[in-house]
């Protein structure tokens, strides 16, 4: 199940913040404004046991569910060398965070399929 999408950059520095300088582990090296979840280009899932309830378990399971999301062109944070994100999944459109951050965004659908 998809847990979060769009993060407002207050949200954003909240959790930043978290292992910190607040209460908590460190859940994201992304600063405020530093991660594609600002930008409405992430999301993070939860896989759910036998029972539906949300199973945080690091297990063959996320490999599995980052297969499946890199094969539909998605990147997967469980892929990432620092503080894997197994629940991270991401489409840039080609868009790093610098130009996100000056103000560049994705084209819209229509421009993209007149490029196809």
């Amino acid at each position: 199940m998809i847990t979060e999408g769009f993060r407002s950059i207050e949200h954003q520095h909240k959790l930043y913040s978290q292992g910190r300088t607040t209460p908590g582990s460190i859940v994201t090296n992304a600063k405020d404004g530093y991660s594609y979840h600002n930008y409405g280009l992430a999301f993070d899932i939860a896989l759910l046991d036998n029972n539906g309830e949300v199973d945080w378990t690091i297990d063959r399971r996320w490999n599995k569910a980052g297969e499946i999301g890199k094969r539909i062109g998605l990147e997967w944070g469980g892929d990432w060398k620092n503080l894997k994100d197994y629940p991270h999944f991401q489409y840039t459109f080609g868009l790093s965070l610098p130009e996100l951050r000056s103000g560049k965004a994705p084209k819209n659908r229509r421009q993209r399929l007149q490029e196809c």
